[in-house]
């Protein structure tokens, strides 16, 4: 893919969409302040202590920095050999297009890997290959801390009644997800049988669609993550990475809470289960999951900690500035840097 194109990732069609999306995550967020109450969620701003929403906004930055590495790491594999700091500035404007996009986190793979081949020496293949094995593997530490949260609960007994489904549920998946894409990778034939399976009655209506074609790109595709993961010491760079991302990822809630004086309220290892659960709720027509998040992160923290509704609010927006908005900004930043550069 030539980098000529590059300036299509922000298209027409794309623009809309981000409008829209964000359009409805103003109704959410309003709904939210309704529900709640402005002048409660306002008031407990009052003492807030801005150095901690600073170091927040730092672990953000530094968890992308530290995932951009882990690209780094994926692509000398494949041997596309890009400078670091270029990769750092691309993961960012991926970033921005993953944050901007409504259900980015569910089907951003694809737009992702353009926009690191229009900036970098890979092509699409290798880039989509790199980008999908990097999101599986920064999925094992999600269910990993997840898992760890919830067993944590469980063993403290501070699991109340009304949150016991869904602590239960969230450990479930932290099982149940890692085998399920670890056997659709063990089982390729039955996987590439499926997707023909899909493709073929589309490929047979439509001439733009060739089903033998997506069963090359499929086995392409396949090989390339089989490079990926055979390199096991690169592999478990990788791992590292993700896993040390994930920390600087889910920091910045804590320090919400210290920003409000609420800290000592909020576990460290309650962070590790709110965190992912909150990340679910990301399956909101919204960007970045806007207003969905907030409203699980509010009934997480009341349900979980002794915090009332109005703090909880609080410390959600707090959490939401430092690990959404800034991360948007910043990403912004980059891709619009990208496009001039390319």
């Amino acid at each position: 893919m030539s980098t000529e194109t590059s300036g299509e990732v922000f298209d027409r069609r794309t623009t809309v969409k981000v409008l829209a999306g964000f359009a409805v995550a103003l109704v959410l967020m309003y709904f939210f302040g309704r529900v709640i109450g402005w002048n409660e969620i306002l008031r407990t701003f009052r003492n807030a202590d801005l150095r901690w929403l600073g170091l927040a906004c730092l672990s953000t930055v530094v968890s992308l920095v530290v995932w951009a590495k882990s690209w780094d790491v994926i692509l000398d594999t494949v041997d596309v050999e890009v400078p670091f700091r270029k990769i750092v500035v691309t993961y960012f404007a991926a970033t921005f297009a993953d944050y901007a996009t409504p259900f980015g986190k569910a089907g951003g793979g694809p737009f992702i890997a353009y926009v690191l081949a229009a900036d970098t020496e890979a092509n699409y293949q290798d880039s989509l290959a790199s980008v999908v094995t990097a999101d599986l593997l920064n999925l094992l530490p999600f269910f990993t801390f997840a898992g760890l949260g919830t067993l944590v609960l469980l063993i403290q007994g501070a699991v109340p009644r009304q949150a016991e489904l869904l602590v239960a549920a969230l450990g479930a998946m932290a099982i149940v997800l890692p085998a399920v894409i670890y056997g659709s990778y063990r089982r390729r034939d039955f996987v590439e049988r499926l997707v023909m399976k899909a493709v073929g009655p589309i490929a047979r209506r439509v001439d733009r669609i060739d089903a033998d074609s997506m069963r090359e790109r499929l086995d392409e595709f396949y090989d390339l993550v089989d490079r990926i993961t055979d390199n096991r010491r690169q592999l478990a760079h990788t791992l590292v990475y993700a896993y040390v991302g994930w920390l600087f990822f889910a920091a910045p809630l804590w320090f919400a809470g210290r920003t409000l004086g609420v800290g000592a309220q909020i576990d460290p290892m309650l962070v590790l289960f709110v965190v992912p659960a909150s990340s679910l709720a990301g399956v909101v027509p919204t960007p970045g999951g806007v207003g969905g998040v907030e409203f699980a992160l509010v009934g997480l923290l009341v349900a979980l900690t002794a915090l009332h509704a109005d703090v909880a609010a609080s410390v959600a927006l707090v959490y939401r500035v430092a690990s959404y908005w800034f991360g948007l900004a910043v990403g912004g930043l980059a891709a619009f840097f990208v496009i001039h550069r390319t």
